[in-house]
């Protein structure tokens, strides 16, 4: 069974592959369980680390068709379409965005269309398809209206794989992510890479800028979390999913202020205190247009499970990623 990563080269791509390897199966397009025997893992640059000849891999711009077409065969079964470009950088290059967030999906989806084998595609969506006027929690119908190109972006490209699905193309699933937190190594340009660096930071000894305050609430998921979530994800049938192929994943509903509780309550005030709130307009526009909760119903029904707190949040950081910081 060959199995697609795209963004291979990410944290999420490289963990989500290092549990696939050590499962060792998943589900075909008929549900059969079938043994993983490849792992490509397509980025722009190439993941470290790995030594298991189940692992492949092939750099290039995931916007390039050719790349596609070496990485994605009839012999493709699982596609796991993680690579993006996040949402700060997404709204300060347009044209980047445009092209690795919408582009590229488009031309992965041609791509198994051409195949012509109908694989299961999993596509990482975002919080950041809602904006406006939102209710306190939304809720699975709650309509999209992104206020970010990022945004806009994904809530497109999740268009374009449910009609694919419906058309037959391909057995897709969309599934909405709440923000990561916290993510390991350094910063990048994600408007809600703060949701990460006001934990990672102080954990390691150093200061940490959180340009928004305290009353605003983020919708959180660890990373251990998420990638349990990708997986169980795939296994679900279509028949479970039904018409809607679009599932809001469960998350922990947090206020900054009480994340930075949460980091005094697990690792001191010492350690808390270490964290410098200074307001940043841009990144406080961006990250106030989205939701901090969702109903999560649809999801738990299906089985999907999320942290039970922010404080198991910050202590999976540390069991997980901390000592390798």
């Amino acid at each position: 069974m060959q199995v697609v990563i795209t963004g291979g080269a990410g944290f999420l791509g490289q963990r989500l592959a290092r549990q696939l390897l050590k499962q060792g199966t998943l589900p075909d397009n008929n549900g059969q369980i079938q043994t993983i025997t490849k792992i490509v893992l397509v980025d722009i640059v190439a993941a470290t680390g790995f030594t298991d000849p189940r692992i492949h891999q092939i750099t290039g711009d995931i916007a390039d068709s050719k790349l596609l077409e070496l990485a994605i065969t009839p012999e493709t079964v699982a596609i796991f379409h993680l690579a993006a470009i996040v949402s700060g950088q997404a709204e300060t290059d347009f044209e980047l965005g445009m092209r690795i967030n919408l582009e590229a999906a488009r031309l992965l989806l041609e791509r198994c269309r051409q195949c012509a084998h109908r694989p299961r595609v999993i596509f990482t969506s975002s919080v950041a398809v809602f904006g406006g006027e939102l209710p306190p929690v939304v809720q699975d119908n709650t309509a999209l209206n992104p206020q970010s190109s990022y945004g806009a972006q994904k809530a497109i490209a999740e268009l374009l794989l449910n009609d694919y699905s419906r058309k037959g193309y391909v057995d897709g699933r969309v599934l909405r992510l709440p923000t990561i937190s916290v993510r390991p190594g350094k910063p990048n340009k994600a408007a809600s890479s703060f949701a990460s660096g006001i934990i990672r930071e102080p954990l390691s000894g150093e200061s940490a800028i959180c340009p928004v305050g305290p009353d605003v609430k983020l919708w959180l998921l660890s990373p251990r979390k998420v990638i349990a979530c990708l997986i169980h994800g795939y296994t679900l049938t279509a028949e479970a999913l039904g018409k809607s192929r679009t599932i809001n994943l469960p998350g922990v509903s947090v206020t900054v202020g009480e994340m930075v509780a949460a980091l005094e309550r697990v690792a001191g005030a010492e350690v808390a205190n270490r964290v410098e709130w200074q307001h940043d307009p841009a990144i406080d526009r961006i990250i106030s247009s989205w939701p901090g909760a969702w109903d999560a119903k649809r999801a738990n029904a299906l089985g999907f499970t999320s942290d039970a707190s922010f404080d198991d949040i910050v202590r999976a950081y540390i069991e997980d990623d901390l000592p390798a910081a």
